[in-house]
């Protein structure tokens, strides 16, 4: 119950920033709409804690940030290799290591790993990343695993 009136809130909150209308009857046909994708969404047995990820939200707002830090130290060093004369790239193939406690914990991984510039998630089992790079640089920042902690993080697990 709890994540369906999560999910309805958040619906809601989205359907206002974005569409901006107050007139009662928008907001209505708005609130309507938003009844049937719950029931379907119910229908379909898709509202469980994968779907409305309650548990990341407070954790969520310091990770975009990391996150944002990084693609745009990322951007700036793609920038630098892509400007220079001789563009010096170095690509290559390498796995990262996945150890987050849910699949949710390992898209957000992957999906980090593609947002920031200079690298892109191939494929994904469950443990493993695959991960294709630009420069070494790139490479070994993520094998690191900076992103892998935060995630782990986000998850509540360290």
């Amino acid at each position: 119950m709890k994540y369906s009136l999560v999910l309805f809130l958040t619906l809601g909150a989205t359907w206002m920033v974005w569409s901006g209308h107050t007139e009662w009857f928008l907001l209505i046909v708005g609130a309507l709409s938003i009844l049937l994708t719950m029931v379907v969404c119910w229908r379909m047995r898709l509202v469980d804690q994968e779907s409305v990820p309650i548990h990341l939200i407070l954790g969520s707002i310091p990770y975009s940030i990391f996150l944002l830090k990084e693609i745009v130290i990322s951007n700036i060093a793609v920038s630098k290799i892509i400007l220079s004369p001789k563009m010096e790239l170095h690509r290559n193939m390498f796995s990262v290591e996945a150890k987050q406690k849910t699949e949710i914990g390992n898209v957000i991984l992957a999906n980090s790993i593609t947002l920031t510039p200079g690298t892109v998630s191939v494929s994904m089992s469950e443990d493993k990343i695959l991960v294709h790079a630009l420069s070494y640089e790139g490479a070994e920042e993520d094998l690191a695993g900076d992103m892998e902690e935060r995630v782990a993080q986000l998850e509540g697990k360290s």
